[in-house]
């Protein structure tokens, strides 16, 4: 897993437009998955802000990070998703909001967040989408792919978990993200990409990017988006069975 290496731009601008945006359509989607009263393990928390809608007065949230600067004292456990220092069957949900993509094994990732989770416990992620607008961003963020739908559907039904719901996100704002792409691929052609992690934004385009977002989580709430930068997803760990004594 490559995040330590690379750091997190959510560390070091928590205020960006995309995290705030990120936060209102993770909730709008995900949160009736989310039982009042849980377990919850928060893997990637280095941007906990973003992910605070989790919490509540009769959930327990252990958070845990490879950055230990994004981990809350007391709650915080530093350490990998692809060697998640917990018993099996300890949690009631498991998150991972844009980490397992960071993760070289996806199998291992999705099996280890499998292995943590309770018989009927929930599985909720995020991904980024679609592996053709990879850009000099991915390097940077330490990526090592990213996804469409089917593809994290399938990956996660191997885990061995059932999909409950699977949908594109930040599709609203799609139309500006493929711009932004394209200007990073000119840029790079010319032998002018910028270093910077985060494409800035004016403080105008800040609030249309914010509407529009606004806009679609009313949508999130109750329908699936059939495009978007990101995927997000929730599974459930089926029962376990046992067999009928004779």
């Amino acid at each position: 897993m490559t995040l330590a290496q690379s750091g997190s731009a959510s560390l070091e601008q928590p205020d960006y437009w995309w995290y705030r945006a990120r936060r209102d359509l993770l909730e709008a989607t995900l949160a009736s998955y989310l039982p009042e009263s849980a377990t919850v393990l928060d893997v990637g928390s280095a941007d906990g802000p973003s992910v605070d809608w989790m919490r509540g007065p009769q959930r327990r949230v252990v958070t845990l990070d490879l950055l230990p600067d994004g981990l809350t004292p007391g709650e915080g456990v530093c350490g990998s998703l692809e060697a998640l220092p917990f018993a099996d069957a300890a949690f009631d949900v498991v998150a991972g909001f844009d980490v397992v993509e960071h993760c070289e094994s996806e199998a291992t990732a999705l099996s280890e967040l499998a292995r943590v989770l309770t018989a009927g416990g929930r599985m909720l992620l995020s991904v980024p989408a679609y592996q053709w607008a990879w850009s000099d961003h991915d390097v940077r963020a330490g990526h090592y792919r990213r996804y469409t739908r089917r593809r994290l559907v399938d990956a996660v039904e191997r885990a061995g978990l059932t999909v409950d719901r699977a949908t594109y996100a930040f599709g609203a704002v799609f139309p500006l993200f493929l711009a932004e792409r394209g200007v990073r691929r000119v840029r790079r052609q010319l032998g002018k990409a910028s270093n910077a992690r985060l494409t800035q934004v004016s403080p105008t385009m800040d609030r249309v990017l914010m509407g529009l977002s606004r806009a679609e989580r009313s949508v999130l709430a109750s329908t699936n988006v059939p495009f978007g930068s990101s995927v997000f997803l929730a599974a459930t760990m089926p029962a376990q069975t046992y067999p009928t004594q004779g």
